[in-house]
């Protein structure tokens, strides 16, 4: 159940008879696609409010996507009920994706083929150019082997796409039927499954009287994003959403999440029209380069976790919070009450960076 605060500032009333309408056609929309149950849904809408407290800006909320349960949860959940819901349908017995080495999206996907009975291949692009030990075979590694998949390495730079079919060419020569998942679960099919939450965030709002501001996230495959984009789109959704990026520049992942959000609504079949304004992106915060550790990243995660007790992820939703929390004090939320921060999972990724954090060891 939602822990939810009835008495948060910022109250709504009760939906309008258009925007009834609006979430039920969304619904409707969204169950005339294939869709497998993986995860805990829906997951916590929690408030943080000793963290509110020291940044001194909105009330800060966090939506627990960390608890969607498979393999320690995490956002890539929600896109596999959809895309192995599509991989069964098509006869598939074998999935194929592709990650940075410490994936939470190849951990998920092994999670969700090991449950459906499929075989798992991951692909693992070396994106960072670390060796040590924890980084190359701990964290998320450790768990895509445990969950049976196969793992191989490729170099930084290459042609994932390439890779991944040729691989799918020599299982379909074996006889297989190996179905692609993009890396991220980044395609429309993926991408349901964060309309889907646009749907569960705001019933979970309107359920419990709170008016969200704004929503903010980690951004870099897209889909999340995409999705999110798309459903609140689709609901007329006044919630100001706002992108944190982790790889790309920001033109080019605004484009990115555009156009895949465009994608999502054809797919979704409501005829909503995507502005291209609603994509908002800030880059700032990358770093010296996807999964590479920035300062404010690490300040970030043991702020959270010495207010909160909650865990964020090195590469994501890490980065994310940095960039919330150097916002709130740049006033980008000025007059804003309410403002929800989406945690897509991955701490077992923590366990591939202990030296990014320089903690003492044991106290006699």
């Amino acid at each position: 159940m939602a822990v939810v605060d009835q008495t948060a500032e910022g109250a709504v009333q009760s939906p309008t008879v258009d925007a009834a309408q609006r979430r039920a056609a969304l619904a409707t929309a969204l169950e005339g696609h294939p869709r497998i149950r993986l995860g805990h849904l829906p997951t916590p809408l929690e408030p943080m409010d000793r963290l509110s407290e020291v940044l001194g800006g909105p009330r800060l909320w966090v939506k627990r996507d960390d608890c969607t349960g498979l393999s320690s949860g995490g956002n890539k959940t929600r896109k596999l009920e959809y895309l192995m819901a599509e991989a069964v349908a098509q006869g598939a017995d074998a999935i194929i994706t592709q990650g940075a080495t410490q994936s939470n999206h190849a951990r998920q996907t092994a999670a969700a083929a090991a449950k459906l009975g499929l075989a798992c291949h991951i692909l693992l692009e070396d994106r960072t150019g670390a060796t040590d030990d924890d980084y190359v075979l701990n964290g998320n590694v450790l768990l895509d082997r445990l969950h049976g998949a196969t793992v191989s390495k490729r170099p930084g730079g290459a042609d994932m796409v390439a890779e991944m079919e040729a691989l799918a060419n020599i299982l379909r020569q074996d006889g297989g039927t190996p179905y692609v998942i993009p890396g991220g679960g980044s395609n429309p099919t993926g991408a349901l499954g964060y309309v889907n939450c646009a749907l569960e965030l705001t019933d979970q709002a309107a359920a419990s009287g709170l008016k969200i501001d704004a929503l903010v996230h980690a951004t870099g495959s897209s889909g999340t994003q995409a999705g999110l984009v798309a459903g609140l789109a689709a609901l007329e959704s006044d919630i100001h959403l706002l992108g944190i990026g982790v790889r790309a520049p920001q033109d080019r992942q605004e484009q990115m999440v555009f156009d895949l959000a465009c994608r999502t609504a054809e797919h979704l079949g409501t005829g909503t029209k995507i502005a291209r304004d609603t994509v908002r992106a800030n880059c700032n915060y990358v770093g010296g380069g996807y999964g590479i550790p920035t300062a404010g990243m690490v300040d970030a995660l043991k702020l959270l976790a010495r207010t909160e007790g909650l865990l964020f992820d090195p590469v994501y939703s890490g980065k994310g919070l940095d960039g919330l929390i150097d916002q709130i004090g740049k006033g980008y939320f000025q007059g804003m009450e309410n403002v929800v921060f989406l945690h897509t999972g991955g701490s077992a990724a923590l366990f591939g960076y202990p030296q990014a954090f320089d903690l003492p060891g044991y106290v006699d």
